[in-house]
Formats: structure tokens, C-alpha cells, sequence
């Protein structure tokens, strides 16, 4: 008989039926939990991404000035220099161009180069060396830590 069920079998369908809500309910849960992970990764590697752009341009356009302020010492100086060429200012010479020299060869557009900040620690070593022999107290203050013009 195909359409009558014994007592025993109503009684396995219905343990059935509530372990398929049961693990139902349970693999909601995981089941939520991954999404919420998953949306929540890729809300925050928008954001991150939005927020590094952010800071990478702040700190870009720093640096960006900070060099510029140099290149522009360096190259007037070279002119004044160059007009009084006497024996004594031959030293100060040599030092505004190894100023400039490692001011051309900052890799003004590449981010991703290793040694930026070696470099820029160079240029900043090099410009007060050039201060200290020219007497000379910029207006601006170069900080040792960080990206550093503040005026």
C-alpha cells in the first residue's frame, strides 16, 4: 500500500522535517556571518583604498613642496654664487651642485621606489650642509622626522 504510512514512519519524517529546520537555523547563522564578512571586507578595502589615495596625495604634495623649496634655494644660489666665483665660494659651489645633482635624480614619478626616503633624507643632509656654509637661516624649518617644511 502505497499511500498508508505505518506510526513509525510519520514519526521519522517529522524528525526529519525539524532536523532540516534545526540545521536550517544553524546554517543561517554561518551562513549570515560569512556575507556580513564578506561585505564587510569589501566596504573597508573601498574605503582603504579612498583613504590611501587620500593620504598618499597629502603626503606627496609635502614632499613635492618641500623639494621644490630646495631646487629653488639651490638654483638661485648657484646664480649669486656664480657671479663672485672667487676661490672661497669654489666649496659652496661644489655643494649647491651636488645639491642639484641629487635633486635631478629624485624620482619625482615613481612612489614605489625603495629608497625615497634615503633619498630625501640625502637632499635634507645635503641642504643644511649648504645652509651651514652659506650662514644662511631659511625662513622655513626642516624637520627631522617626516616630510618637513613648515612655514
Amino acid at each position: 500500500m502505497a499511500g498508508v504510512r505505518g506510526p513509525g514512519e510519520s514519526r521519522a519524517a517529522a524528525m526529519a522535517v525539524e532536523q532540516d529546520m534545526f540545521d536550517a537555523v544553524v546554517m543561517a547563522d554561518e551562513r549570515f556571518h560569512g556575507e556580513g564578512y564578506q561585505e564587510g571586507y569589501e566596504e573597508g578595502s573601498s574605503l582603504g583604498i579612498v583613504e590611501g589615495r587620500q593620504y598618499g596625495t597629502l603626503h606627496g604634495a609635502k614632499i613635492g613642496s618641500e623639494i621644490g623649496c630646495y631646487r629653488g634655494f639651490a638654483l638661485a644660489w648657484k646664480c649669486l654664487l656664480h657671479s663672485g666665483a672667487g676661490e672661497k665660494d669654489s666649496r659652496k659651489m661644489k655643494v649647491v651642485e651636488a645639491l642639484i645633482a641629487l635633486l635631478q635624480h629624485f624620482p619625482y614619478d615613481d612612489p614605489t621606489y625603495e629608497r625615497l626616503h634615503e633619498d630625501l633624507d640625502r637632499i635634507r643632509g645635503k641642504f643644511k650642509q649648504l645652509c651651514s656654509l652659506l650662514n644662511v637661516h631659511p625662513d622655513f624649518k626642516v624637520a627631522a622626522g617626516g616630510s618637513g617644511l613648515a612655514f
